[in-house]
């Protein structure tokens, strides 16, 4: 009844919410003569801050309609390419002239960790003008029907080998944070089965490979909770009248929460100066502010079955680096890897995903020819530098672009498929 309470409290919020918005066009008006003096901006500010802090922030729109070519802006057009109950795939389509070489074809996977796949915008914006850019775009669990069943860690590597077969051959993947798991999974299980459709390049940035190395806060969380724990405590039902009433979600809010608590006084600090922008009259800054948390504040359920998995798989029993991580009774084995490029990128600050933790698929993939393994750290970001930001477009891409564009086109080690195991002895 939790997730319903607090469906209540949000809808009982509203009126207040309106007529504090009601306050804020009222002394933001030309017309009021209060509008240009500090007290009528303070009363403004406040109404504002009071309504952005109490709303429900709707999934956003990634909005990118251009990008640039061989130095000359061309339009984009987003489509999606491909579609599952759980998950769009969304095509960045450039208007490329005629004649030109194709750039390569890029899957980004973005995280199912709470926010929605448009946290990755800067990434694909920085990327549009080197890849045919595709990104996973994840569907609020709430909003997917029961009758459209579940969804779970096997679901999803699933159906990151089908966007890899729907994409074709000499597909590049990039995996953003928690995807890189099961990326790493949907590849090694793709090289077991000698499947065509493996990616040329495979990018891991910033995700849970191995825990145990430089473990932070949120590893040792889920270590010392357990998975029963998170089913007791955070599992609920999403509430009426939503389409997916009755199906068991990790609510985003509760996500959000813990997102927000581990960095707590910087959000004061950033809300307390957007007062300030606002009573002071700087637009530009207070712009800055509102966009980020629409954007950072904008957050989706996850299923149950989905969370908890994941939790129980990667962070308590560290399951992909101990060889015992399976996939629907067949044991993962990154060392069948063997055509694959792989690069993984780091941030030094990183207090999400540790230093070591991305770096560790290299020690899994033993069997990729020493020269297509890649690492980089990039010094003084954290975990949102890692894909996003002045450092991740000039420090980072270039990197990521070329190595793409060297491993794409090699010749492949041509491999028997190997027999599907369901046990280690």
């Amino acid at each position: 009844m939790f997730y319903q309470f607090y469906e209540m409290n949000h809808a009982a919020v509203q009126p207040a919410r309106l007529y504090a918005d009601a306050v804020r066009m009222f002394y933001t008006n030309p017309l009021n003569p209060f509008t240009h003096t500090s007290w009528g901006r303070s009363i403004a500010a406040t109404a504002e801050l009071f309504e952005r802090t109490t709303r429900r922030y709707s999934k956003p729109q990634f909005g990118l309609t251009k990008t640039v070519l061989d130095w000359k802006s061309v339009d984009v057009t987003e489509k999606t390419v491909w579609s599952r109950p759980f998950c769009n795939l969304l095509r960045f389509e450039r208007a490329v002239p005629v004649g030109r070489r194709p750039d390569p074809k890029l899957l980004i996977v973005a995280p199912m960790s709470g926010h929605y796949a448009t946290l990755l915008r800067g990434t694909v914006e920085a990327m549009l003008p080197h890849a045919d850019v595709h990104i996973t775009d994840w569907v609020d669990a709430r909003m997917v029907p029961l009758s459209e069943g579940s969804f779970d860690l096997d679901d999803y590597i699933d159906y990151i080998v089908d966007m890899l077969h729907a994409l074709g051959p000499d597909t590049h993947v990039m995996a953003v944070c928690q995807p890189s798991v099961p990326v790493l999974a949907a590849v090694a299980l793709m090289e077991t089965r000698g499947d065509p459709f493996v990616p040329s390049t495979m990018t891991l940035m910033g995700g849970p490979i191995d825990t145990r190395r430089n473990p932070t806060a949120v590893n040792l969380l889920a270590e010392e909770k357990g998975v029963d724990w998170f089913r007791d405590n955070v599992i609920m039902q999403a509430p009426w009248p939503v389409p997916g009433f009755g199906r068991e979600v990790y609510p985003g809010f509760l996500q959000l929460s813990g997102f927000m608590s581990m960095n707590l006084d910087r959000h004061i600090i950033a809300h307390k100066d957007f007062f300030m922008h606002l009573v002071k009259n700087d637009g530009d800054n207070a712009e800055k502010h509102r966009d980020f948390y629409d954007e950072y504040l904008a957050v989706m359920d996850l299923t149950a079955e989905f969370y908890l998995q994941t939790v129980d798989t990667v962070f308590v029993r560290h399951a992909l680096s101990k060889g015992e991580m399976t996939h629907r009774g067949v044991v993962i084995d990154p060392s069948d890897i063997r055509n694959v490029a792989l690069f993984t990128v780091e941030g030094e600050n990183d207090d999400i995903s540790g230093l070591g933790q991305t770096q560790a698929a290299h020690d899994l993939c033993i069997n990729i020819p020493a020269d297509r393994h890649a690492h980089y750290m990039q010094p003084a970001v954290g975990h949102y530098g890692v894909f996003n930001g002045s450092r991740f477009r000039s420090e980072i891409v270039p990197r990521i672009v070329d190595f793409i564009t060297s491993y794409g086109r090699q010749t492949r080690v041509a491999v028997r498929p190997k027999l599907v195991r369901t046990a280690k002895k």
